[in-house]
């Protein structure tokens, strides 16, 4: 029996896709995954068996450094949380919902701002500069068919790691994946009814490779729906890690088990008072620590229990 290691690249009616040194093979997982309630994730690398007709089977799950559950996405290094300045308008709860998610699992969001000739994104731009997060503005009328400087930047981001784009219908994903995966050969109007965005056709998760940087991006049609943040909660006492510009004034508050949302002697409220943290950040983490304080690990939905409000 030939065994290969590889990367799940694509997952779709039971067959997992695994990358090798030799090709990609099509493969089904061992049985013993399904009775230890174990399913191999897109992202994942593996080990793989190869009988003596070449059709292989996923025999091994290597560790992961992090999972999304909906949709079922491995060992992601960067999630760009895309939104426009105007059309739609910017919503920050959510994309701190998904800066959240992303710290809580060890992933590093990009905020990437679209439409920025239609309206001025300096105030959006410096709250999330501030806040301590790497910002691509992008103009409508960027030509991504030549090397600018916004393309640049985004492929030293790409290089080397696997990435995942998320972001409202219409603010401007599908440029993205024309820009950085060009090998599609598909116009950006395209783009939408191929690969899911907007009409959200695409049922399954697919990794594509962008050779010259040595990297792959998730097309992931779970990312435009609300499926990761009902599934991927956070516990009250772990949100407060899930905003990096806390971090310095969590140790310095009053009274152990604060909450950071009233209490007097709180280190955060200070520093939110004099400015160094942003008003709209904080407000955000309140409303995500309302909806989570009263859950308990047990009932979190990625867990299999009850999902926020109900």
């Amino acid at each position: 029996m030939k065994t290969l290691q590889g990367l799940i690249v694509k997952a779709l009616g039971g067959f997992y896709y695994v990358e090798t040194s030799e090709r990609t093979y099509e493969c089904r997982a061992k049985g013993i995954f399904r009775k230890q309630g174990i399913s191999p994730f897109v992202g994942d690398h593996v080990t793989i068996e190869l009988d003596g007709q070449g059709k292989g089977t996923v025999s091994e799950i290597h560790d992961r450094k992090n999972e999304i559950v909906r949709p079922p996405l491995a060992n992601l290094d960067r999630l760009f949380i895309v939104t426009s300045i105007l059309d739609p308008l910017p919503n920050t709860l959510i994309m701190d919902k998904f800066i959240a998610m992303s710290e809580h699992k060890g992933i590093d969001p990009v905020i990437v701002i679209t439409k920025t000739d239609l309206a001025d994104p300096s105030a959006l731009i410096e709250l999330y500069r501030h806040a301590g997060f790497t910002v691509v503005p992008v103009s409508c009328q960027d030509d991504f068919s030549r090397q600018n400087s916004c393309k640049e930047e985004m492929m030293e981001l790409l290089r080397g790691r696997l990435s995942a784009f998320t972001g409202n219908s219409g603010v401007g994903k599908s440029t993205f994946l024309n820009l950085i995966c060009p090998d599609l050969h598909l116009k950006t109007s395209d783009i939408s009814q191929k690969l899911g965005r907007g009409r959200h056709t695409t049922r399954h998760v697919e990794l594509y490779p962008i050779r010259e940087i040595g990297a792959y991006v998730a097309d992931t049609p779970g990312f435009s729906s609300m499926d990761l943040l009902r599934y991927d909660l956070i516990l009250k006492d772990q949100l407060q890690y899930c905003f990096r510009e806390f971090e310095p004034y969590l140790s310095q508050c009053r009274f152990t088990g604060c909450s950071h949302t009233v209490e007097k002697g709180c280190a955060v409220l200070k520093a939110l008072e004099e400015g160094k943290i942003e008003k709209s950040r904080h407000d955000s983490y309140v409303e995500m620590y309302r909806e989570v304080k009263d859950l308990k690990d047990w009932e979190l939905p990625q867990n299999g229990g009850k999902k926020a409000g109900r």
